[in-house]
Formats: structure tokens, C-alpha cells, sequence
């Protein structure tokens, strides 16, 4: 199998691991949705203020990790960007003349952009 068809095959796996994490994390956000509806009971029940702590409690703790999380990814991503960018096609005497060149900066843009939205989103 030559090297390309190699990668390709393994950034497709890749791809399907992170989707299966993905999906589970949906069951997981569903499952977390489903508590929250039940906790109105404790408002009928005339414990109202038993709903409003839980639900803080949720809320808070699940910002925590998602903020971790995404600081994680973040800080991660950012501290590679430095070799991405050594990661450019070059062929010949001007980059812009490689192949792959535009898909190369259109995808680190879009890198950047999406660690700007995790850093505004992480409270950093």
C-alpha cells in the first residue's frame, strides 16, 4: 500500500474513533438532559430550592470539565502550531506554487480559528 493511501487509511480510523467518542458524548449530553428534566419534581414537591442546587451543582461541574477540556485541546493544539506550519507543501522556488498549498492554509486557518472559539469558550 504506497505511503499516501497508508495515511489516508489511518486518518479515516482516526476520524471513526473520534466520531464513536463523539456519539457516546451525545448519550452522555442526553443522559444529563433526561436528570435535568427530573429534577422539576422537587419544585412540584415544594422543594424548589433541592432543584436549585442540583441543577447548579450539574451545571457548574459540567462547565468545569467541558472548560478543562477544551483548555486542554486548546493549549495542546496551540503549543503545536509552530510545526504545523513547517508542515507546508513546498516544491520549487516559491510555496505558493506547491501543490496543496491553498488546502494547507485553508486547514490551518481553520485550526486557528476554531482554538480561538475554544479559548473564548474555555474563559481564557
Amino acid at each position: 500500500m504506497p505511503e499516501s493511501d497508508h495515511m489516508a487509511a489511518e486518518a479515516r480510523e482516526a476520524r471513526l474513533r473520534i466520531a464513536r467518542h463523539l456519539a457516546e458524548l451525545h448519550r452522555l449530553h442526553l443522559g444529563l438532559a433526561a436528570e435535568s428534566r427530573a429534577l422539576k419534581r422537587f419544585t412540584t414537591e415544594g422543594r424548589a430550592e433541592v432543584e436549585i442546587e442540583v441543577a447548579a451543582e450539574m451545571l457548574e461541574q459540567y462547565l468545569g470539565s467541558s472548560n478543562a477540556f477544551l483548555e486542554n485541546m486548546r493549549g495542546r493544539f496551540e503549543a503545536r502550531l509552530a510545526l504545523l506550519r513547517r508542515g507546508e507543501p513546498r516544491h520549487g522556488p516559491s510555496p505558493e506554487d506547491a501543490p496543496g498549498h491553498g488546502g494547507f492554509w485553508l486547514g490551518f486557518s481553520r485550526l486557528c480559528a476554531v482554538l480561538r472559539r475554544a479559548e473564548s469558550r474555555a474563559g481564557v
